[in-house]
């Protein structure tokens, strides 16, 4: 295949990106890149909600971006090229005849692949890349854990999903890992990874539209705080059946709801300052994204 290359100019912007593996499904790459930041500087790639609105999460981080010289790297999935859940968060890994798709074609190599077109054009190196994802985004970039591995990010948040992929192999995929040809070996990989759950203890709604609602889902629990809950204990239960370590954690965002901008703000906080800011700081402008 042909490397891309990407060379964003400093500060906020966006770039056309065709993934070599769907080359009929053009992308965009928000990103905003500080004029300080340089190619070994950290790297923070953010996976969008619903809405598809990787600009608005590239602008959640900028604050952030400018205050810890990060470069924030958005890839957007537009829903015209990767229609509902199935072509987004579930990452186009079940067909539309119910079949699983070859895995060159699920979308959870395309981050990793953004960062390599981003290596290429020589705007990084080897630094340390984390990735967050929240609500459908959440569900993203655990999936994506799941069944690509950790490399290269060295942390990764699953903020505020709406219902979550298993750690089994005994559930079909979305619900669990099975039909996916993972192996045990895979499973202990992913409970191995300390992976954070990232959870606003406001976010239990359980009228919202959005919020999945399916039999699977709803076994989860009736709301997206109590479903991350249900997903580190059902981790912790399958690690100690198979007799190997759980590193995920759950981490609480105190007093805050369905709201993508505070839980950036709040994630930024926690990986750069070892903090979670107070409810008033986390909401200055007052306004929920999804």
């Amino acid at each position: 295949m042909t490397t891309t290359t990407l060379n964003p100019p400093v500060g906020r912007g966006a770039l056309p990106f065709i993934d070599a593996r769907h080359p009929d499904r053009p992308l965009v790459v928000n990103y905003y890149r500080p004029a300080r930041h340089r190619p070994n500087d950290p790297v923070i790639v953010v996976q969008h909600g619903m809405l598809r609105n990787g600009d608005d999460y590239r602008d959640f981080w900028i604050e952030a971006a400018e205050q810890h010289n990060l470069l924030i790297v958005a890839p957007t999935f537009p829903n015209e090229e990767f229609p509902k859940a199935e072509g987004y968060n579930n990452g186009l890994v079940v067909a539309e005849d119910g079949t699983i798709a070859a895995r060159e074609q699920w979308l959870y190599a395309v981050p990793a692949r953004v960062l390599e077109a981003l290596r290429a054009g020589g705007v990084i190196d080897q630094p340390v890349i984390r990735i967050f994802g929240h609500s459908a985004g959440g569900q993203f970039v655990h999936r994506m854990l799941a069944t690509q591995g950790s490399e290269p990010y060295a942390a990764a948040m699953a903020s505020n999903p709406g219902w979550y992929t298993l750690p089994t192999l005994e559930r079909r995929f979305p619900e669990g890992l099975g039909g996916l040809d993972l192996d045990r070996e895979a499973l202990v990989r992913w409970l191995a990874y300390p992976m954070i759950l990232f959870a606003g203890d406001r976010d239990i709604v359980t009228d919202d539209p959005n919020l999945p609602s399916q039999a699977e889902a709803l076994a989860q629990g009736p709301h997206r705080y109590g479903r991350a809950h249900f997903m580190l204990d059902c981790a912790r239960t399958e690690a100690e059946r198979l007799g190997v370590p759980c590193n995920w954690r759950l981490i609480t965002v105190p007093g805050i709801g369905h709201d993508g901008a505070a839980m950036s703000r709040a994630a930024a906080a926690w990986w750069f300052e070892g903090r979670i800011p107070s409810t008033e700081e986390l909401k200055p402008q007052g306004t929920a994204v999804a």
